[in-house]
């Protein structure tokens, strides 16, 4: 076992996660059990998520999206408490980190993604930011947009969008999971062939076309799946005695 302000410590240290202005509060959400044994990561709080946390009886859930966001109305009422009832009746902790599990460097999201598709020469998308939340890579060798569409639909198991530019080769890639579709402009002005994120908008596709960078949509959920299982696999190396699993829900969007 390990005691659960020990883990949560050990998170924010390794995450920097004091140093993110993020849109929900990161680190320890509900507090459970001060002793941790079983925890069961996902990439979303969902109630799916929770339930089988209570079956699997984990002491706490690891996730990527938890709760209490920017601009959601105060009252826990409805969908959030019995959500929350639920982790408090049966003493499980929600331990939730956002933008510093994309940004970190080893556990990260994007650097799952990087890892994924063999990018090399890993940059930050936008040089000014202390911890980037995007990064740039260069593929191995040029491929087209079809070849490169093809490519990303096998390594994250989502049927990917592509919106076209120009039938340019891709070597230069910028990349930021989730819904960071409107980083395509920070692409282009690095000079990237093509932007891969997770959802798309209606302006997107004007913006490929006008920006002149293929933007590849991959899945909000399909490239955030890597982070909690980084970070929880990095737990339990640091902790001794813990049981980690992982609750996949796979979610089309």
């Amino acid at each position: 076992m390990a005691s659960l302000q020990d883990i949560i410590h050990w998170c924010n240290q390794t995450l920097n996660s004091n140093e993110f202005k993020d849109y929900a509060p990161n680190g320890l959400q509900i507090e459970g059990k001060s002793q941790i044994k079983r925890i069961l990561c996902a990439v979303t709080a969902s109630q799916d998520a929770i339930d089988a946390a209570i079956a699997q009886q984990a002491d706490l859930l690891l996730v990527h999206h938890g709760y209490f966001w920017k601009g959601e109305a105060y009252p826990i009422t409805g969908m959030r408490a019995k959500r929350i009832k639920a982790l408090i009746q049966h003493d499980i902790s929600l331990v939730a980190y956002h933008l510093p599990l994309d940004a970190h460097p080893i556990l990260g999201n994007n650097a799952a993604i990087a890892d994924l598709l063999e990018l090399e020469q890993i940059e930050a998308l936008d040089p000014s930011e202390k911890h980037p939340i995007g990064n740039i890579g260069y593929l191995k060798q040029s491929m087209t947009a079809d070849a490169f569409k093809q490519l990303l639909t096998d390594r994250l198991g989502f049927d990917t969008i592509h919106l076209p530019a120009s039938p340019h080769l891709i070597r230069k890639v910028g990349f930021c999971t989730g819904a960071a579709q409107d980083f395509i402009d920070r692409a282009a002005a690095q000079g990237c062939d093509a932007y891969i994120s997770g959802e798309v908008s209606e302006r997107t596709y004007y913006e490929a076309k006008e920006l002149n960078v293929h933007y590849f949509a991959c899945g909000h959920h399909a490239t955030e799946r890597y982070g909690v299982q980084r970070l929880g696999k990095a737990i339990c190396a640091q902790f001794s005695d813990l049981e980690l699993s992982y609750f996949e829900l796979n979610n089309p969007i």
